[in-house]
């Protein structure tokens, strides 16, 4: 799993067979999934332009190989951050909306507000995420162990049990929790990587998550569920340099030990790694930046094409 995948252009010196994409992990080479991607892929190039939720300064040279096969690309990410420029270049108060299909606890704000500042590790995998009890537990115990305070997103359904039913939080989790700890159901994220007390987010390294936690300035912890997310975790380890890869592992020795690199051990390295990746990113939205410039041009092209269509 460790062999690096040479036939990758742009990724030849750091890709390897654990950081494929989840569905590349098939022995069947007729797997539906993979024949779906594979063909959504080769489609591409027919595309007129693709619209793509990143940033230059981000995926430069990835965004480079690309072009080679789709020459118009629109990167206008981070798409979050476009309303929060427009509204410190009107010198307006910054607001936070939710998109959120689940109903969010903000009692956790409440904690986090007495909170030391950048001493907690804010631990959520997603949406969709699914793990066992066994891979709960230790993560429960990695956590403990590191004697790190941490707020950390348990959903109603992301325990499964054998026969696909879901599962309770297990009550000495949400007991021995009590000392450092916070558990909630669902929280608003971007407030919460904003917060003076987070210094750390340990991630299922979904696209979404992942540029928030950039834009924040917040250094990662990896643990890849499926899909890109693999890839992802690999980028924010070994290209970006603002965290740690854990995927294919999970045992609370690593997880204690993860936490304190990231936390203590190699704190002031990944920080500033992240931090200059979230000015990067907020340039990139402002006024003469890459993605605000992208984002003009694709509305003024999107203009064009209405134009001629009424035309003809």
């Amino acid at each position: 799993m460790d062999r690096l995948i040479t036939k990758v252009p742009g990724m030849e010196t750091f890709l390897r067979c654990r950081d494929l994409p989840s569905f590349c992990r098939v022995s069947d080479m007729t797997d539906p999934n993979l024949l779906l991607v594979m063909n959504e892929t080769r489609q591409s190039p027919r595309a007129n332009a693709l619209i793509l939720n990143t940033f230059e300064d981000l995926e430069g040279p990835i965004l480079s190989q690309i072009r080679t096969q789709c020459p118009k690309i629109y990167s206008i990410g981070p798409l979050q951050e476009h309303l929060q420029a427009k509204l410190s270049a009107k010198n307006e108060k910054s607001c936070q909306s939710s998109n959120s299909l689940r109903e969010i606890d903000r009692s956790c704000m409440t904690w986090l507000d007495n909170q030391p500042e950048k001493s907690v590790l804010y631990v959520s995998f997603g949406s969709l995420t699914v793990m066992t009890r066994h891979q709960l537990m230790e993560f429960w115990h990695g956590l403990v162990n590191s004697k790190k305070r941490f707020l950390w997103v348990i959903r109603p359904d992301s325990l499964a049990t054998k026969d696909g039913e879901f599962e309770k939080i297990p009550a000495e989790v949400e007991e021995g929790t009590k000392e450092r700890g916070f558990i909630a159901g669902w929280v608003p994220q971007e407030e919460v990587l904003a917060h003076k007390a987070i210094a750390g987010f340990l991630t299922h390294s979904g696209w979404n998550s992942t540029l928030e936690s950039i834009v924040a300035g917040v250094p990662m912890i990896c643990w890849p569920y499926f899909a890109d997310q693999q890839v992802n975790s690999r980028f924010v380890d070994e290209v970006w340099k603002i965290g740690l890869d854990m995927k294919d592992r999970c045992d609370r020795e690593i997880v204690e030990k993860m936490v304190n690199d990231l936390m203590v051990e190699r704190r002031d390295v990944f920080l500033r790694s992240a931090t200059r990746m979230a000015e990067l990113s907020r340039k990139s939205v402002r006024e003469g930046g890459s993605s605000y410039c992208n984002l003009n041009r694709l509305i003024e092209d999107i203009r064009l094409m209405s134009v001629r269509s009424h035309d003809t």
